[in-house]
């Protein structure tokens, strides 16, 4: 069963009283431990997709199952029961987050909004959460803003990670660090992956990136579906337009994934 199965999604906004389509007819699934790629140049439809999916923003039309339910029909307090199983990392966790809150309060938010800690057994699992992604437990009392770049990053996979999701919606999460950073969040990425099973709708321009990590990728265009399929296959030979345009204008391809 896949954990995520988008159907004929749609999204329309207006541009100078005009409307226009931010995403048209879009299709795609998602099954446990596999991550999926939406990959396509600036105003192609990704973010929206991502925020689609979460349910930060209605769609006009199409259907979202999550774990086999339909994710529109939920309200209340089965929608936010069920947002637990279902996170996010963003591209800069410093704008995410309150940037002067500590460590530790950013990550006893989620165990504290969904129960699954009492107060006393919270600093325990904080101090978990932040030597699974890498992290020195005694970062916990320091504030966001103090904090590097690459380590804000691990503590928002944390974050996500609280909640045991089975799924994490990942919107460039790795395009604002250095190269070095980059590579190790990605690994972690890929343990998290391999060891909890968690699948990843990873959104990036970056087809280097992608082929690293991705088992498919979909290509879009100006909120359409390009082309579809095997990440490495599709990088490798792309056959629409857009994908080509974007194969050529990687500086280097980094290896695939196993």
């Amino acid at each position: 069963m896949s954990v995520l199965a988008v159907s004929n999604l749609a999204k329309r906004y207006h541009r100078g009283g005009k409307p226009f389509a931010a995403v048209d007819d879009v299709s795609f699934e998602i099954g446990p431990a596999e991550t999926l790629a939406l990959a396509g140049p600036s105003g192609s439809g990704k973010s929206t997709i991502a925020r689609l999916v979460l349910r930060l923003i209605e769609p006009d039309a199409g259907r979202i199952d999550f774990e086999g339910a339909d994710f529109l029909a939920l309200s209340g307090a089965a929608l936010r029961a069920r947002r637990a199983r279902l996170q996010m990392v963003f591209q800069d966790p410093l704008a995410a987050f309150n940037p002067r809150a500590t460590v530790a309060r950013v990550l006893d938010d989620p165990l504290r909004i969904h129960g699954l800690a009492s107060r006393a057994e919270r600093p325990r699992h904080i101090a978990a959460l932040l030597e699974r992604v890498g992290l020195d437990p005694a970062l916990a009392a320091r504030a966001i803003h103090e904090i590097s770049g690459g380590q804000r990053q691990r503590v928002a996979i944390a974050r996500a990670i609280a909640t045991r999701p089975s799924l994490i919606v990942l919107d460039e999460a790795v395009s604002a660090l250095d190269v070095s950073v980059r590579a190790q969040i990605l690994e972690l990425l890929l343990d998290l992956q391999r060891q909890e099973r968690i699948a990843y709708l990873f959104i990036s321009h970056d087809l280097g990136v992608i082929r690293a990590v991705a088992h498919r990728v979909v290509i879009l265009d100006a909120g359409r579906i390009a082309e579809s399929g095997d990440a490495r296959a599709v990088i490798v030979n792309p056959q629409s337009a857009i994908g080509k345009a974007l194969v050529a204008a990687t500086p280097r391809l980094t290896r695939n994934r196993p």
